[in-house]
């Protein structure tokens, strides 16, 4: 019998090129769930380096399951695709993980309403369109993970910069993880959200390449995290925004 936490379940997560949501794409494969990886990366091009394509090889090349779907998440109707791909090849789908996001950070004065709708619509918006999209799926099969990655700069003046645009997005994302969890409870789908601290991203230290990273989280760190709530009952661990200190002594092995 595997002693693996997520055999047979199914995860998409977004943003999965790259950072937290590739670190997370892997988790849940080595655990045994089947993996879409999510974004919109197929080829390489410009300073940060990974693709869905890497991600999805290196998750097979442990012996896991994952399918690469190229995806604008600020897109409905790629949206919408995604998830009727996912139930038509894998059948199911078990876990959300919202973690696609983008970052301009400039001051308030400077940005641009362009680049704001742009940060808003990837990083908040895109949580709103593929949770929407899960939800009758999930609601028929009475279970569910909605899972969104939250930021500290959402409760917090964070440093490095991470400007407005950003931290509203973030907070709207806590706020939405809250609501939607007491009106989901009956259905037995959580939704939870994770909030990490600076952490070393390609995109995180390419913003900030000079900052002393020594004390940034390890995207490792979150992937541990989100398996650790995507394995529990729904019904018991559901509107909370956990940071690492919430649930470092119940995850064996956690740095």
């Amino acid at each position: 019998m595997s002693n693996k936490r997520l055999v047979n379940k199914v995860a998409i997560v977004t943003g999965a090129s790259r950072g937290i949501g590739k670190s997370i794409a892997i988790a849940m494969a080595r655990e045994g769930a089947s993996v879409i990886v999510a974004a919109r990366t197929i080829e390489e091009s410009g300073p940060m380096k990974g693709t869905i394509l890497e991600t999805a090889a290196e998750i097979k090349a442990q012996g896991g399951n994952a399918l690469p779907v190229q995806v604008n998440v600020g897109d409905e109707t790629e949206v919408e695709n995604m998830v009727q791909r996912t139930l038509s090849e894998m059948g199911r789908i078990d876990i959300l993980v919202n973690n696609a996001a983008t970052n301009i950070p400039r001051e308030f004065r400077d940005i641009t309403m362009k680049q704001w709708d742009l940060v808003t619509k990837i990083t908040l918006r895109s949580a709103i369109l593929c949770s929407k999209s899960v939800l009758p799926s999930m609601i028929d099969q009475r279970y569910g993970h909605i899972i969104n990655v939250t930021s500290v700069a959402s409760i917090s003046i964070n440093d490095p910069f991470t400007g407005l645009a950003y931290d509203v997005s973030k907070a709207g994302i806590d706020r939405f993880t809250w609501g939607l969890a007491e009106e989901l409870r009956k259905y037995n789908i959580a939704v939870n959200a994770l909030m990490p601290q600076n952490t070393i991203t390609e995109g995180w230290v390419m913003l900030n390449p000079d900052y002393d990273k020594s004390d940034w989280q390890d995207p490792a760190l979150w992937g541990k995290i989100a398996v650790y709530v995507a394995s529990r009952d729904p019904s018991e661990l559901t509107g909370k925004i956990l940071s690492a200190d919430d649930v470092k002594q119940e995850i064996a092995g956690m740095d």
